[in-house]
Order: structure tokens, then sequence, then C-alpha cells
């Protein structure tokens, strides 16, 4: 991956982070770590101790995919996002204040680099989107016409809406941390949530029907 090489060339020797999207059945928790251990890894790792960082990565790294993934939608694009942030945030631990809580910060992190990553991709894929999109329909016929459905309905939501929903539906993010995530006021998270899910009620208003 360039990005990991590019992590290389930097000087970087953290762990690569490419883990799956989440399954249905299964939301993305905050990491088990206590705060005051996580506390003593960064402090670790603002000393220099890339094995530290390298901690924080394997402890934030599901939930850093899952922000990640949110925004791009398509697995490489979310692995590179991930990759870029770990190294944007390696670089900016001297930065870090300590009374703050980490997840959050490498969040709002991750965000950007994602964010930046989409602009960067004029063409949007949507082959890839979770699966967890269709994890409640039994049906295999009727979940493979779903998640084309709901992928092509997501594409066309505007970029901080979709962002939002899937956070909130699929990643089991509380409003609050999605207003922190994206750097937006949790109101702001809210309404977006609601927008978009009525929007997407009325782009496959056909299927709830049938």
């Amino acid at each position: 991956m360039e990005l990991g090489r590019r992590a290389a060339r930097r000087g970087l020797d953290f762990p690569a982070v490419s883990p799956p999207p989440s399954p249905s059945t299964q939301r993305v928790n905050e990491p088990s770590r206590n705060s005051s251990d996580e506390r003593s890894l960064t402090a670790a790792a603002q000393r220099g101790d890339q094995a530290a960082f390298g901690m924080l990565v394997q402890l934030h790294a599901k939930r850093a995919y899952a922000v990640a993934r949110a925004i791009v939608t398509v697995h490489e694009d979310a692995e590179d996002a991930v990759q870029e942030a770990f190294v944007r945030a390696y670089q900016a631990l001297d930065r870090f204040n300590l009374e703050q809580s980490f997840g959050p910060w490498l969040n709002r992190i991750v965000a950007n680099a994602a964010l930046d990553l989409a602009r960067r991709r004029k063409v949007r894929t949507t082959d890839e989107l979770h699966e967890s999109l269709a994890g409640s329909f039994r049906d295999p016929g009727e979940a493979d016409e779903l998640r084309r459905r709901l992928g092509e309905a997501l594409a066309q939501l505007p970029e901080r809406m979709r962002s939002v929903l899937v956070l909130h539906d699929i990643e089991g993010f509380a409003h609050s941390e999605i207003g922190k995530t994206l750097g937006i006021p949790e109101g702001t998270a809210r309404s977006d949530l609601h927008h978009a899910r009525q929007r997407l009620r009325g782009m496959l208003r056909d299927l709830r029907n049938d």
C-alpha cells in the first residue's frame, strides 16, 4: 500500500491497519483499555516510543476504520485514509494534550484524512458498502437487491449526511461522538441523521411498499 510505504519512508514503524468491515451483528465499541493506561501509552509515544504508538494503533484501529469507511465507503480508500491518519497523528503527537481523550482526537484526524481523500476521488464506487446495511433481511436475493439499492441511494446523499447516517445507524456512534468526529455541533448531527433517513425512505419507497 502506498501510504504504508510512505510511513516507512518517514521512519515510522507501526502496524499496518486493515480491519475488515464490521459484521451486521457487531458494532464497533470503545477500546477496552482504561484511560490511565491509554494516557501512559500516549505519553510514551510523545517521548518517541514507536512501540507505544503501535499499541495505540491496535487499540483504535477498528473504530478508526469505521469512521473512514463511513466517509469514503470503499474498503481500499478507508484503509488508505486510516494509514494516512495515523501518520498525521504520529507527527502531531507533540501537540496532543494528555488531559484529553486520545480516541476522539484521533477520530477527528481520521475523518479529515478521509474527507481529503474523498475530495480527491472524483468517481465514487459503492460496490463495497457494509454488509450490515442489509443485515436484517434474511432472504439472500432480497438482501442483495437491498444492498444494491442502498448503495445507490447512499451515494446520492451529501457526503456529511451519509457519514452521519453510517456512523450512527451502522457503527453505533452517539450523536455527540459524531459531532466531535466530524467537527459539527451535536444538534447538526441529529438534524443530518433525520434528513438522511427521510431521503433514504423516499428513494427506497418502492421497496418498502413491495
